[in-house]
């Protein structure tokens, strides 16, 4: 299927970082379980949290160490969909999946260490242009190519791109309820501003008439780049599939716009569902005001 049956299950599935997302997951049911009555406000965690939380663990996991971070080595189209996942898509889900107490807690620690000085970061404005920058300059080809050779530099970006990512999407889910008062009109700017802010990365890689990353187009640099899913020499691929091209479905060049598209459509589509949901809150607050005054 789509080149995966070439590899065995330890490469498509990562068994290590599933044992750690596992792990993870264990920790989140025993921190909303038997210790929040220790640690935190005595209150019981609705089940569509845990749900929320375990699909986000489940779509992060398939993204950055499945069978879809396996395809997004071997064609750009799913690399934009696994950074979907991992950017877009997970983030929100594991936010609203951990109880307001346990925010409280982190906000309460962060706030008492040297860390409370990089707060500005989690302003809107500065979030948005912080993730939509890393994101944009990570596609840059040069940088792309870099960060896909150098697995230590490559872990460690990705691990800033989801913080930053969660930064950007504190001011959209406010996960503290008594945060989200008030914030109609500032967070409908607030999507359009990230609506904008990611359109030109993807307007370079949709409308780009040739490959611009050597990872999907040069055999041996994707041989190399394999090195982060394939443990050991990968230079066998190259006498074996001679390159990515065996497992692409598509061109190349057509393969990158396909990327850039299904990015580009994701991010339009999770932020208009956004965007309609707080418009119809703010538009339900304004009448619900309106009936109080003639009321009164």
């Amino acid at each position: 299927m789509l080149g995966l049956e070439y590899f065995n299950f330890v490469q498509v599935w990562d068994p290590v970082f599933l044992a750690v997302m596992l792990l993870i997951t264990a920790g989140y049911f025993l921190l909303v379980g038997p210790l929040s009555e220790k640690l935190g406000e005595g209150q019981s965690i609705p089940a569509s949290k845990k749900v929320l939380f375990v699909l986000g663990m489940l779509l992060l996991y398939l993204a950055q160490g499945g069978p879809i971070d396996l395809l997004g080595h071997m064609m750009f189209s799913f690399h934009m969909v696994s950074m979907a996942l991992s950017y877009l898509i997970a983030p929100p889900l594991l936010m609203l999946g951990i109880p307001p107490w346990v925010w409280r807690v982190i906000i309460r620690f962060l706030a008492r260490s040297p860390l409370h000085r990089l707060k500005f970061l989690a302003t809107p404005i500065v979030a948005a242009v912080l993730f939509n920058g890393l994101f944009s300059f990570y596609h840059i080809p040069v940088i792309h190519d870099y960060v896909m050779l150098h697995f230590g530099i490559h872990r460690l970006y990705y691990v800033i791109l989801f913080i930053a990512a969660g930064l950007m999407w504190w001011t959209l889910v406010n996960p503290l309820p008594d945060a989200a008062e008030g914030q109609s009109l500032k967070k409908m700017g607030f999507i359009f501003l990230n609506m904008v802010l990611l359109t030109p990365a993807c307007g370079l890689i949709i409308f780009a008439s040739e490959p611009l990353y050597a990872t999907y187009s040069d055999p041996a640099v994707w041989a190399k780049a394999m090195g982060y899913c394939i443990p050991g020499d990968t230079t066998y691929l190259l006498s074996q599939f001679g390159g990515p091209q065996f497992f692409g479905y598509l061109k190349p060049a057509i393969d990158q716009q396909v990327g850039g598209i299904l990015m580009k459509f994701l991010q339009e589509i999770i932020f208009a569902s956004m965007l309609a949901y707080v418009f119809f809150q703010w538009y339900r607050q304004e009448n619900r005001n309106d009936d109080e005054e003639n009321v009164a």
